[in-house]
């Protein structure tokens, strides 16, 4: 049997075990659960008035009810309804030129503000892993991609340099990129670099921001798919999605047109958050 990472485990006890708001942390009250609860006390008071064979029809009709309402229930999300609902998901997409007639259309999760914002900042610099439920619940709000599936698609994590994982002694977007794989059931490919000698690129311009990651990305092995979905766990101009894209892209059609060929990949991107709302 495989060997669960602490964080895997974590992860599965907020999930099915602990039935708190990961966010306010108080106890959960859903819809379902009332319903449950009233199938359940109208089931008991019925019993007595139903004919046998009508009973074992409730029953069974009963069974299939807990079944369907706990598997609901399991995948109803770390958050309770207020708390989602305090959150803007989904805000609309915004795009960066790869090429002179190519664009990215990159996909966010959300906007880098409160909660998502210290969320994200405590699992990346302070290794806090009890923020990931709060992320994971973000990560499920991305729809999957229209057409994309485990037979033509692979998601692409943002590669970091060696020197940052030394530094930092953990990936957290391979961390969050295997969780959106397991929530797309898209596999994650590994085939591209990031080449050591970048800088971060928090506090740069935009300017700055696309000088830094000139070359930034070379690939180690073409991908298998055609379809490739970029990940990243924040975007604020877009300038790293961008320059990841281009790494796909061949130099002579970065400097003139878009490339018609055959070879050409699809590709997309998706965040956790992005920017701000102003």
């Amino acid at each position: 049997m495989r060997r669960l990472a602490p964080y895997q485990t974590g992860l599965w006890l907020a999930e099915y075990m602990d039935m708190r708001c990961q966010l306010c942390r108080i106890y959960r009250s859903t819809p379902q659960s009332q319903l449950l609860h009233h199938q359940a006390q109208s089931s008991i008071h019925n019993i007595t008035d139903t004919p046998p064979t009508r009973t074992a029809l409730k029953k069974h009709s009963f069974l299939t009810n807990i079944v369907h309402q706990a598997n609901s229930h399991l995948s109803s999300g770390l958050l309770c309804d207020h708390c989602h609902n305090d959150i803007t998901w989904l805000p609309r997409p915004f795009e960066v030129d790869i090429v002179p007639s190519i664009s990215l259309s990159i996909q966010a999760s959300t906007y880098y503000e409160y909660p998502i914002r210290q969320a994200i900042r405590a699992f990346k610099h302070q290794e806090d892993m009890t923020k990931l439920p709060l992320l994971l619940h973000a990560i499920r709000q991305l729809p999957r991609p229209h057409g994309c599936h485990r037979n033509n698609s692979v998601i692409v994590a943002m590669p970091t340099t060696s020197q940052r994982l030394v530094k930092r002694g953990f990936d957290p977007v391979s961390i969050l990129s295997a969780q959106l794989s397991k929530h797309w059931q898209i596999p994650v490919w590994q085939g591209v670099k990031r080449i050591d000698d970048t800088v971060s690129q928090q506090g740069l311009s935009r300017a700055e921001r696309l000088s830094n990651l000139d070359n930034a990305f070379a690939l180690i092995e073409n991908p298998p798919k055609k379809r490739l979905i970029l990940f990243d766990d924040v975007s604020t101009t877009g300038a790293s999605l961008q320059a990841l894209a281009r790494a796909f892209i061949p130099p002579a059609s970065i400097k003139s047109a878009t490339d018609n060929s055959n070879n050409s990949y699809q590709i997309s991107a998706y965040v956790l958050a992005h920017g701000s709302k102003s």
